[in-house]
């Protein structure tokens, strides 16, 4: 049985298929190429529905897990967005203007940050995540947005499908189109974005198509990257200049100079090379690097990437990111919803 597609693979309009999104009956439809008009916030012809609160939103499908300050903070499927300030125990639902599929978040400082989503949405929350408005929304576009990041309560850039790179400089109050920026003929899809210590802004995407800026997102040079096949994710390590993406059967690639040369990281779990796709990693306090992905692997490095080691969990259940919980153990979410697990992956009360 193949591998199923991760959440960010979009259908081109001339495809006749559907991808899987973490084995779940979800689809993304086809999409038309990217407008590059500019919508206003607010926009008055998206339908006025909310977020169905539910007591099982915690077990349901969810992409992305950030911090906001000591809270955590996860967003999913059907605009569901999760708090949590007991380090995972309990889940409590915000209130999202939205019922579209959530992709990323991101947080600056304890109050303030933002989610992207299905529609090209874009959310802000002002109270640490406990509600949220719409800051932009451009129905035309018929593809989400995948990724978001802020440099500072006014600075961000969110990325997406067929290439799409939007920016703000004013906190969301506006966001313009800015994709020409960059060198992606193809429209590529632009699966994540992340700074890079003392270097700059990396992006990666289809068919391993890289982009880097050294000041701050205005201008990027396209990279020959060390890999044709998708790229779900990126993260700097604590080291300058240093990163890693990931993506399709176990693909992690590291460099030590922001991008121009890369070595492949080997991956061996109990059967031999880990061939599940990667899809979400965080940097812990102490520099170490967790990176998550389908059928339940975990892999953990204690040495900024150089090496890591592999669990895969009993359950198999397809993760989509991590963070931690603030009490040494990891906050996992994908299929099924957000679960605490101990600094190896695993279930805390099994070692």
């Amino acid at each position: 049985m193949s591998e199923p597609v991760m959440a960010w693979v979009v259908c081109r309009p001339r495809a006749a298929r559907r991808v899987a999104m973490l084995a779940t009956a979800l689809s993304l439809l086809g999409a038309v190429a990217l407008s590059t008009a500019v919508q206003a916030a607010g926009d008055t012809t998206a339908p006025a529905v909310s977020a169905i609160e539910s007591p099982r939103a915690a077990k349901g499908l969810m992409i992305d897990v950030v911090h906001a300050g000591k809270r955590l903070v996860a967003v999913g499927d059907r605009g569901h967005i999760l708090y949590s300030d007991d380090q995972g125990s309990v889940w409590i639902q915000a209130k999202v203007p939205t019922r579209q599929l959530l992709t990323a978040v991101f947080f600056i400082d304890d109050k303030h940050g933002w989610a992207v989503g299905h529609d090209a949405q874009i959310l802000a929350s002002s109270d640490g995540g406990a509600s949220w408005v719409r800051q932009f929304q451009d129905l035309k576009r018929e593809a989400p947005l995948l990724d978001i990041w802020f440099n500072d309560a006014r600075h961000g850039l969110a990325v997406g499908a067929y290439g799409a790179l939007i920016e703000t400089t004013d906190g969301g109050n506006t966001w313009n189109d800015v994709s020409d920026r960059l060198d992606n003929e193809d429209q590529f899809h632009l699966n994540a974005i992340a700074a890079i210590k003392d270097a700059g802004l990396f992006i990666v995407g289809e068919q391993g198509s890289m982009f880097r800026s050294s000041d701050n997102g205005q201008t990027w040079e396209k990279l020959e990257g060390p890999y044709e096949g998708s790229l779900f994710g990126v993260i700097g390590t604590a080291q300058a200049q240093t990163l890693l993406a990931y993506g399709l059967r176990g693909n992690l690639y590291r460099s030590g100079d922001f991008g121009s040369t890369w070595e492949q990281v080997e991956l061996n779990a109990a059967r031999g090379a880990l061939e599940f796709g990667l899809s979400g990693a965080t940097l812990l306090e102490d520099g170490s690097i967790v990176v998550v992905g389908n059928g339940g692997s975990v892999v953990v490095s204690h040495d900024d990437g150089l090496t890591f080691s592999v669990f895969n969990r009993p359950d198999r259940i397809s993760l989509s990111a991590v963070t931690a919980a603030g009490n040494g153990n990891l906050i996992l979410v994908g299929q099924g919803g957000v679960r605490v697990a101990t600094p190896a992956g695993a279930e805390p009360t099994k070692q």
